[in-house]
């Protein structure tokens, strides 16, 4: 019988510390790997540190580093067509999405094949994409001016090199909502839909005040995820315009970079980076204050 409680107690002791011991490992190795540079760039946010300094001789200076950021016209230009292509992008992205998921939710011959075309865009990696597009909208030898019949630098006038970057954007991340959209609507229900026929409402009423109301926690997970990915692209703009011409595409992403790796000013870099992610992190706030006052409704 003491063999018998002491076997139990050893299971006992192992299926409650199991998951702990196989985490751990991974742990560790995500806090070397992510935690110790975010806690050493949240360092160099409040030093003056040069590469020829040792890791922790820089000179403790406060906040002048975010000061100094906060007061940059170039940073605070960078706030505003961030914002603005974050909103642009994701709100096409959200309804040409929609949009297409409604046309591929339809059951006819041969849709499989539409369906598993769509993630092609996906599947590129986004500077190829980012790439390929760049060699189409080329003023000499690029399809599109070809195509409409004028020479037009795209991405080397300010008033259209923004339009491009969002071109691509949409282009290369549309499918992604619609995947989320259309794995939604394969999963609602036809007996709501069923009910609203009887009860005389029409296609467009049905889809209002039945479809959407179902499909609103996907839309608001494929309007989160976008938000947050949107707000620190990088791929696109790093390959077609570098944030120019006249830092008419410098998003926070991109001024980052060159403040840090082209500039080699390290410690105004890890300052311009900590508030981005701030700025990430209260959309995040408001997104899931959002969501739990709709599930509340």
């Amino acid at each position: 019988m003491g063999n018998i409680l002491k076997t139990v107690s050893l299971e006992g002791f192992f299926d409650r510390h199991f998951v702990r011991a196989a985490v751990m490992p991974t742990f560790l190795m995500m806090v070397c790997i992510f935690g110790l540079p975010l806690l050493f760039s949240f360092y160099l946010s409040f030093t003056a540190w040069g590469l020829e300094q040792p890791l922790f001789a820089g000179r403790f200076v406060g906040l002048a580093n975010y000061d100094d950021v906060l007061t940059n016209s170039v940073f605070t230009k960078a706030i505003l067509i961030t914002f603005a292509y974050t909103a642009a992008t994701v709100a096409a992205q959200m309804l040409l999405g929609l949009g297409i998921a409604l046309l591929l939710n339809v059951d006819l011959p041969g849709m499989r094949i539409f369906r598993t075309a769509l993630i092609v865009p996906m599947l590129m990696t986004p500077i190829v994409g980012a790439l390929c597009w760049k060699l189409l909208l080329d003023p000499s030898h690029g399809v599109v001016n070809l195509w409409i019949g004028q020479n037009i630098v795209w991405l080397g006038r300010p008033d259209t090199a923004i339009y491009a970057i969002w071109l691509v954007g949409v282009w290369q991340n549309t499918t992604y909502v619609t995947l989320i959209l259309l794995a939604g609507l394969r999963s609602i229900p036809t007996e709501p839909l069923e009910a609203a026929a009887i009860d005389g409402a029409n296609r467009l009423q049905a889809f209002w005040l039945v479809t959407l109301p179902m499909l609103r926690p996907y839309i608001l997970v494929a309007l989160l995820l976008r938000t947050i990915f949107e707000f620190r692209a990088f791929d696109n703009i790093y390959a077609m315009t570098g944030g120019g011409p006249a830092n008419s595409t410098m998003v926070l992403s991109m001024y980052t970079y060159l403040v840090t790796f082209v500039q080699f000013d390290f410690s105004i870099g890890a300052a311009a980076a900590w508030l981005m992610l701030l700025m990430s992190l209260v959309m995040c706030v408001l997104f899931i204050l959002v969501i739990r006052r709709r599930e509340a409704l």
